[in-house]
């Protein structure tokens, strides 16, 4: 197995193995970026808890309408999307299926393959969820772009700093 290097602590640096540095100003900015990124999960997985479903449905629902245009919704598609194995994408889609609010057809021409399909209920649930979730980036948006370009700029001062 192979050892993690841990930064030894310095006045203002943190100093890991392989020579870069993070100062502790850098990670505060990326704390804040990930607390930002949190909160916002956060509120998108209550809101699908709140209108009964689970929040990986909710993103299978997103990712079923929003696939980039010639993809097709098969299993190993949407499984790459939500980067997760293929039988958990499988359970997913059963819970949805059984909620109504995705179905299943065979592809054409190869009817071997399986392409999941919003049912009207599923147009409507990912409609309200949606528009619930881009009402809450409107009020925590800003501070989510503020948070992930003050962890960008410290991140290429830092570099511009080991560079020079």
């Amino acid at each position: 197995m192979e050892a993690i290097a841990l930064p030894t602590l310095a006045p203002r640096v943190l100093s890991w193995e392989n020579g870069k540095e993070v100062s502790v100003a850098g990670y505060r900015q990326l704390a804040e970026f990930r607390y930002r990124i949190r909160k916002f999960l956060h509120f998108s997985e209550e809101i699908a808890r709140s209108k009964g479903i689970e929040p990986q449905q909710h993103q299978l629902l997103l990712a079923i309408k929003g696939l980039p245009r010639g993809a097709k919704p098969n299993l190993r598609t949407l499984s790459e999307r939500l980067c997760l194995r293929h039988h958990s994408t499988v359970e997913l889609v059963d819970r949805l299926e059984k909620h109504g609010a995705v179905m299943r057809r065979r592809g054409q021409p190869d009817h071997r393959e399986v392409l999941v399909e919003l049912t009207a209920r599923g147009e409507e649930l990912l409609h309200e969820l949606s528009a619930l979730i881009r009402q809450e980036l409107r009020v925590t948006g800003p501070a989510l772009s503020r948070s992930l370009q003050a962890a960008l700029a410290h991140s290429v001062r830092e570099g511009r700093s080991r560079n020079a």
